[in-house]
């Protein structure tokens, strides 16, 4: 049957568009649906601001893109990839996921598969889906369309793991509907299928992914502040221990983005509403929460020790994504360097040159400077190593930095030995 699916993708961002343009691969009639007009618009005209899809691959795709729900009609299976963050207090927020239910729901129709790609707690698909396209169509879960679930695993900026080249792991709600969900992602992956035996563990599988490395690089933050107060360089420590066959090579840093800085909050909200408090995971998230405060003060004591009034310094901010290489704003971590910085009465500039100037102030009301404006600097702090900060980063040093300057190097993505001896480095 699955040759003659007819599917609409929901959420057309980083994982929903390279989705739907591999579906359309293989399948006639994609849809691909969002309700951002100016996201719809931009696709049609060639330009995917995420960077992940090229314009010779939209134009070339035979995918129907549309932000009007009326072009979710007639379909037999959907696909619902749209972002599940947390709120002010860390607790999920499905409210996106809601409403794609209920406008998915308004165009469901019998026979048909609804498959969610959001990362979610266990129970979400079946609990909170479920009744939601239920209660819009007038139709019964189960019996007149059924449920399927298969977490993305896409890594923005990421060239190798792709959709094509990851297991894709799939449930579903009966064998029936699992085989079905197996033969519609069959043809878009050469990794294989994982068939999980129930939702709830597919959905599990999904959310111990990102908390397993979150922990794993919570450790060596914690390792980088005991470092640092033995002034051993953690750098250093890594190389000599990875030379050990079964050491696991993570690395310090800023844990943003839409995965591994959220999801570990949504099974430990699973698990408290199930009586059970997790301790090793929110260590873990409140040491990964607190490396941007920590970088700001570490700053602020080297401008102590150089004798440099907090109320004069020019301090230079270098990357604001969550990650390098990567336009994503979503959950970055150096506004938490700022907001530090701002307690010691330092007003940052900050500058990158993939993040969009307007969604850097609307959703992190952070303005972005000029590269022109970091001249007669006493600090700058690269922050994201975006490629091209690395290239010939050292002269831009001299031209940016005052003698005496001090370098930040949050990854320890640059050569110490290729930095000026007049100029203060530290890395995390």
């Amino acid at each position: 049957m699955s040759e003659k699916e007819k599917i609409a993708v929901i959420g057309l961002g980083y994982v929903g568009l390279p989705l739907a343009l591999a579906l359309a691969r293989h399948f006639p009639g994609v849809t691909g649906f969002d309700i951002d007009s100016r996201r719809i618009a931009a696709l049609k005209s060639g330009d995917d601001w995420t960077g992940e899809v090229t314009a010779e691959a939209l134009s070339g795709s035979t995918i129907t893109l549309s932000d009007q729900p009326e072009a979710l009609a007639g379909h037999s299976c959907y696909i619902i990839t749209v972002p599940t963050p947390v709120d002010g207090d860390r607790r999920p927020d499905l409210t996106i996921v809601e409403a794609a239910c209920r406008t998915v729901g308004a165009h469901l129709s019998k026979g048909a598969v609804v498959v969610l790609e959001s990362t979610v707690y266990p129970g979400v698909t079946e609990e909170v889906c479920g009744p939601i396209l239920a209660g819009a169509s007038g139709l019964t879960s189960g019996v007149d369309f059924t449920l399927g679930y298969s977490p993305e695993r896409m890594n923005p900026g990421d060239r190798e793991h792709t959709l094509e080249h990851i297991v894709k792991v799939v449930a579903g709600q009966d064998q029936a509907t699992l085989e079905r969900v197996a033969a519609i992602y069959r043809p878009v992956t050469n990794a294989g299928i994982h068939e999980a035996p129930s939702i709830q563990v597919a959905e599990a599988a999904k959310v111990i992914e990102n908390t397993q490395r979150d922990l794993n690089i919570a450790l060596m933050n914690e390792l980088a502040i005991i470092f640092d107060r033995l002034e051993i360089p953690t750098k250093e420590v890594l190389e000599a221990a990875g030379t050990k066959w079964n050491f696991l090579h993570f690395r310090p840093g800023l844990v943003g983005g839409h995965c591994i800085g959220v999801d570990p909050y949504y099974l430990t909200a699973r698990a408290e509403a199930a009586g059970y408090h997790p301790e090793v995971i929110l260590a873990g998230r409140r040491i990964n929460d607190g490396m941007g405060a920590f970088v700001a003060r570490r700053l602020v004591k080297m401008l102590v020790q150089a004798e440099r009034s907090a109320a004069q310094v020019r301090v230079g901010i270098l990357g604001l994504t969550f990650k390098e290489n990567v336009p994503d704003l979503r959950n970055s971590r150096v506004p938490d360097i700022v907001a530090e910085l701002r307690d010691f009465s330092i007003e940052p500039l900050v500058y990158d040159p993939l993040a969009d100037p307007v969604q850097a102030k609307h959703e992190l009301g952070l303005e972005i400077t000029d590269l022109s404006a970091f001249t007669e600097m006493d600090a700058l702090v690269l922050a994201v190593p975006h490629s091209q900060f690395l290239n010939g980063f050292a002269g831009e040093l001299t031209a940016r930095l005052k003698p005496g300057g001090i370098v930040i190097d949050v990854k320890s993505a640059l050569d110490r030995e290729a930095l000026s001896a007049q100029f203060s480095y530290w890395a995390l």
